[in-house]
């Protein structure tokens, strides 16, 4: 499939596969809470309802960095399913999440101050194992393409286990789930004060709500692409790990700021350094030394004697003369 059709399918798809996700979402937790929960269909009609209501701003240029976040969320959906470089899709994933924190700060909000606050924690919390995920990546596909990654013959799974179960420890910051929660929370079951987001309304937070979608769609993606050489597993793995954690959401309380991100980082230390210090360990091959090609001897019978030609050029001269 070429790359552009993939891009305009992800335009188009991932707000509706994100909306259908976050209605699951909500009905996994409600039935595990023993509850009826809402229609699949209810985070439509909340983004509708949202977008009909009136734009209320401390700041407007608050909304500018929030209308940046979404675009820059789009860009990095597109820059992956368009097969291009997993650094570059990194590095713009951090630039949207950045554009989104300086939106909470341009509120000037006590409760917004400290959820930005605490997202860039989370940043510092799984920045780590994101970027280990796509070395180990490049380690077994010999490339940071998506494309060459997706089309690796093996399971990269099978070659990196531990890169994947941190990556899994990191989606639940990445879904902003419990115990991971910190800047804001998409449940009332943490505090009714949503931190990050409690200046936002109308409109922006509609945008909010569907960058999100955005989001969770490409995460997913990343999922898949532990099992891109058997696609059918592949989506059963990333419909999987999300009802994953949907269970750790409802099992697990928050943390600490400094319990998450202290274990964010033993995570990335153990699974990421460990799985890639093994790759490094199976991939070093002793140096087979390589001799020297032997010089061509000239045989016996070719080889005359320097002293022994001598006297012959000497003779042949002395006729030319005399003649």
């Amino acid at each position: 499939m070429s790359p552009w059709i993939r891009i305009l399918i992800y335009l188009v798809a991932a707000p509706v596969v994100g909306g259908l996700l976050e209605g699951w979402d909500r009905r996994i937790s409600a039935r595990m809470q023993s509850r009826r929960g809402p229609p699949i269909r209810q985070p439509f009609y909340d983004v509708q309802k949202l977008w009909s209501k009136q734009n209320i701003v401390v700041r407007r240029s608050q909304n500018f960095y929030i209308v940046f976040f979404l675009l820059l969320v789009i860009f990095t959906g597109a820059l992956f399913f368009g097969g291009s470089d997993l650094l570059l899709v990194i590095f713009a994933l951090t630039l949207a999440a950045i554009f989104f924190v300086l939106g909470a700060y341009k509120a000037s909000s006590p409760y917004s101050f400290i959820g930005a606050e605490r997202e860039l924690i989370q940043m510092m919390a799984y920045e780590p194992m994101i970027l280990l995920t796509a070395i180990g990546m490049y380690m077994v596909t010999k490339s940071f393409a998506v494309n060459d990654i997706a089309n690796h013959p093996a399971l990269l799974v099978l070659a990196l286990p531990g890169i994947f179960l941190g990556f899994l420890y990191t989606l639940e910051i990445k879904f902003r789930k419990s115990p991971f929660d910190l800047s804001c929370s998409h449940h009332a079951h943490q505090e009714l004060v949503r931190g990050i987001t409690t200046e936002f309304s109308g409109r922006t937070l509609a945008l909010i709500e569907i960058a999100h979608w955005y989001e969770n769609v490409f995460l997913l993606g990343w999922v898949y692409l532990f099992f891109a050489s058997m696609p059918v597993l592949g989506v059963a793995m990333s419909l999987l790990v999300f009802v994953f954690v949907i269970l750790v959401d409802n099992v697990f309380a928050r943390l600490k700021w400094q319990t998450a991100i202290r274990s964010a980082w033993i995570v990335a230390a153990v699974f990421g350094f460990g799985n890639i210090l093994v790759l490094s360990l199976l991939s070093a091959k002793p140096a087979v030394p390589v001799a020297a090609p032997a010089v061509a001897q000239p045989a016996a019978s070719e080889t005359v004697p320097a002293a022994a030609a001598t006297p012959v050029l000497n003779n042949a001269n002395a006729i030319a003369r005399r003649n």
